[in-house]
């Protein structure tokens, strides 16, 4: 037996909201994902991102509660170039999500920032700086 990695899944609290920002990002839902209980988009390589509601995880968990707190997680997007950072965290904010960290030359190599997504969850977008 060998498992492989082939999802990552989150629970929103608004799948309106949650689709509408990864959207923005992005990520294919299909149309009418937003009033579904649970939808699904594929990734480059097979991955998928999956969203759950909070009452589809407690009609198979009943006794589940979302954690509190933040920072627990977070997904974690590759730009093309620093200006493309710069320019999708602009549109993010823009559009009323929650910029964490603005965009800064990290000294690891890479042009940096974090967007909360609906919930809470991390969203950081990154690209190699020019050599």
């Amino acid at each position: 037996m060998s498992p492989r990695f082939d999802a990552i899944g989150l629970v929103v609290s608004d799948m309106a909201a949650s689709v509408s920002f990864y959207r923005r990002l992005g990520f294919a839902f299909p149309e009418g994902a937003e009033r579904e209980p649970h939808t699904e988009a594929g990734l480059p390589g097979g991955v998928r991102l999956l969203l759950d509601t909070e009452d589809t995880v407690r009609s198979f968990h009943p006794q589940w509660q979302p954690p509190s707190g933040g920072g627990r997680s977070s997904l974690v997007l590759r730009c093309d170039t620093p200006g493309e950072v710069d320019a999708v965290y602009a549109e993010l904010v823009g559009a009323g999500y929650h910029g964490e960290l603005k965009p800064w030359d990290a000294f690891w190599g890479q042009r940096y920032a974090l967007v909360l997504d609906p919930d809470g969850n991390g969203v950081d977008l990154f690209a190699p700086l020019a050599e």
